[in-house]
């Protein structure tokens, strides 16, 4: 089936195109093309009425959705938090477990390992947050749960699942930085969160092959007096890591809008990734969270005790919305960042985050007021 979006303001790695088409042929993206003329030979034609035509976008950090938690482990899990994203925008995604018992992990992973073989899936990889963290950086993550670096169940899950495709650990933990060596070597990307990390921490884990900062500013000190003297905190020597890439809630909330801008303008583009770091009460008509110590309110979640931010209730479309009308960060970066970026992060660009010949047609439309009209997941109508 031939498939012609035309008519549309469409952003291609060269630039935006006016009136340009995207041709669709199962599942692919054909052609870019300048010419908006409709085909004889289309089956289908979609008049994009002059709305953004973007790539879809990739989440790299999202625990739920639609009343579902990946932690639950299930396939019925899975497939509802993942429709719930689809519906918002996203057309990738690497669930994401909180720290977990071993058992939560390895039914997570068989799951995840299931779904991924299905032709045409969303699920790109499983994304563990943790357990090995520093308790007195843990956030909303259970205090009960995080651990040290254990080599013999991470090479086990490692070596016994073919599905994890990131693993977020706090550098300073004893044997951290040979974690992050194993589990590079084996294509999984090493990131540094909920941590207490200094330079030295973070300059040791960068050696070692970590190369992203999870939820940056979140969970992790920034420049901080030790008695008398100044210590560059973990957000600080991300930043002189150059080619260290961050994620970043773009609720406006868990970031203020400021600090939005101040790592668009430092990072870049290329090495500023935007997540939701969703639970399950995201994308749902619940307001109940998955986590009993979790409250919704003043469109967060949050620790009931409120010593702490416990998560998002954030969409794509919402970070999409934040980043170009909050934040005031140009669409063409705004949309990059939400997709081209991720996808190199966890090199899979080969085949998504940009529209390009050959790619998964994966397609949203967006008004001239960033709000989501459609949603194509390789090249099928989700919204």
């Amino acid at each position: 089936m031939l498939t012609q979006i035309y008519n549309g303001h469409v952003l291609t790695p060269e630039g935006w195109i006016n009136g340009g088409s995207v041709i669709i042929s199962d599942g692919r993206i054909e052609e870019v093309t300048r010419n908006s003329h409709i085909l004889d030979k289309a089956d289908e034609t979609i008049d994009a009425q002059g709305m953004h035509v973007v790539p879809g976008g990739i989440e790299l950090h999202c625990h739920g959705g639609g009343g579902s938690d990946f932690m639950e482990g299930t396939e019925e899990a899975f497939r509802t938090a993942v429709a719930a994203h689809m519906s918002h925008g996203t057309t990738a995604i690497f669930p994401t477990l909180s720290s977990s018992t071993l058992p939560m992990i390895e039914a997570a992973c068989e799951t995840c390992q299931r779904l991924m073989r299905e032709p045409g899936t969303p699920i790109m990889g499983l994304h563990l947050e943790g357990p090995y963290f520093n308790p007195r950086k843990a956030g909303a993550q259970m205090p009960e749960i995080i651990r040290i670096p254990d080599p013999a169940e991470y090479t086990h899950v490692v070596e016994d699942y073919d599905c994890v495709r990131r693993w977020d650990v706090a550098p300073e933990l004893p044997g951290a930085v040979e974690m992050g060596r194993y589990i590079t070597s084996k294509g999984i990307v090493a990131a540094i969160g909920h941590t207490a990390a200094e330079y030295p921490d973070v300059e040791a884990a960068y050696a070692a092959g970590y190369s992203l900062a999870t939820h940056f500013y979140n969970a992790m000190p920034g420049f901080h007096n030790v008695r008398e003297y100044k210590h560059a905190g973990t957000v600080e020597s991300v930043y002189l890591m150059e080619n260290m890439a961050v994620e970043m809630i773009t609720d406006g909330i868990h970031v203020p809008i400021p600090i939005l801008r101040l790592i668009h303008k430092i990072k870049g583009v290329e090495r500023t990734a935007l997540i939701t770091d969703a639970l399950a009460v995201s994308a749902s008509d619940s307001d109940k969270a998955f986590d009993p110590r979790v409250i919704i309110e003043d469109g967060v979640c949050k620790l009931s005790d409120r010593s702490a931010l416990a998560g998002s209730i954030a969409t794509m479309d919402r970070l999409l919305r934040t980043a170009v009308c909050m934040a005031g960060i140009p669409l063409q970066d705004a949309v990059r960042m939400a997709s081209e970026t991720p996808a190199r992060i966890m090199g899979i660009y080969d085949r998504k985050g940009s529209i390009q010949r050959g790619k998964d047609a994966d397609i949203l439309l967006l008004t001239p007021d960033i709000e989501l009209h459609a949603v194509y997941s390789m090249g099928q109508l989700v919204k």
